[in-house]
């Protein structure tokens, strides 16, 4: 395994204003610091490939891959191919085996006016046609060397267990499952259980742990997901609820399986006020370091050279 983060700690691109003068350098600088040898992308990062790997290269820093809101659900595989092409080509000329990949047609995630429990649900009829249209997209995907990592994603259409069972079950194996503890603890689920059925689809991990007082407050008032993060649903792992060692046990330790290999990214996205992105960095990493090493996983720190 491979530890990577997101800048989304540094500056959200959901909310602007949390982070928003913060410089990339800032980030990138203390993302190295803390231990962490890949990023995701972020909205301040070039999005031309050359310019992005030189400025990654600075830091000791790889590109492992960036989020993509997809809308299968309205559009042809054509369309959706064409729309995503400029972000498969970025992620393709870094290196990125993966895209972080959501179905957000009609998603809630970004509206604080709108609870996150009165989110978008796919309809009897939708279901067919959505996963022909994702096996096929996965597949083209495939082809071209970058998987597709589906995100299921609290406020979009797959967020609980069964549906990612539903998505999982009527696709092939090019439809990977980007396993997210934080929005499957969120969504109600166990995460463990998750990764225990989906061991083998999974191909990319995002770790993030979730308080549970913010959590109950959250669910009880009808939060909407972003007021939820400003009031700090989630934080980086070892600072919250989740069990890590149970979480991660599924995915090959210890003689399973499943044998993941690929990148666990630490991922909380908090107000940078409220949480300062360095220290909860280290925290997350160091949190992540001992639970792998308690399982038995080999930790590459990665050879990225400084320009």
């Amino acid at each position: 395994m491979r530890l990577g983060t997101n800048p989304i700690a540094w500056s959200n691109d959901d909310l602007p204003e949390l982070g928003g003068d913060t410089p990339l350098e800032t980030c990138l600088r203390e993302t190295r610091e803390a231990g962490f040898t890949g990023t995701e992308m972020g909205n301040k990062f070039p999005k031309q490939a050359d310019a992005l790997k030189a400025t990654l290269a600075a830091h000791g820093l790889e590109l492992v891959s960036g989020w993509y809101g997809a809308e299968l659900r309205k559009r042809t595989v054509e369309q959706e191919m064409a729309v995503m092409r400029p972000h498969l080509d970025l992620l393709a000329a870094c290196g990125c085996e993966v895209m972080v990949f959501a179905e957000t047609s009609d998603t809630v995630q970004g509206r604080r006016d709108v609870p996150v429990a009165d989110r978008p649900v796919m309809g009897e009829a939708e279901w067919p046609v959505f996963l022909d249209r994702i096996a096929k997209l996965s597949e083209l995907m495939a082809a071209e060397g970058v998987r597709l990592a589906f995100h299921h994603h609290m406020g979009t259409v797959i967020e609980t267990a069964a549906e990612i069972d539903r998505l999982l079950s009527g696709t092939p194996d090019t439809v990977g499952l980007l396993y997210d503890t934080g929005h499957l603890t969120y969504a109600g689920e166990d995460p463990a259980e998750v990764a225990a059925k989906w061991a083998t689809r999974i191909n990319h991990v995002h770790a993030k742990d979730v308080r549970l007082d913010v959590l109950r407050r959250a669910r009880g008032e009808r939060w909407s997901f972003l007021d939820a993060v400003v009031n700090g649903v989630y934080t980086v792992p070892g600072d919250g609820m989740i069990d890590f060692e149970a979480a991660f046990r599924p995915l090959g330790a210890l003689g399973a399986s499943a044998g993941y290999e690929g990148w666990v990214i630490c991922e909380a996205e908090q107000d940078p006020a409220k949480a300062h992105p360095l220290t909860y960095a280290r925290m997350g990493h160091d949190h992540l370091k001992a639970v792998l090493g308690k399982l038995a996983f080999t930790i590459d720190t990665g050879s990225i050279p400084h320009a």
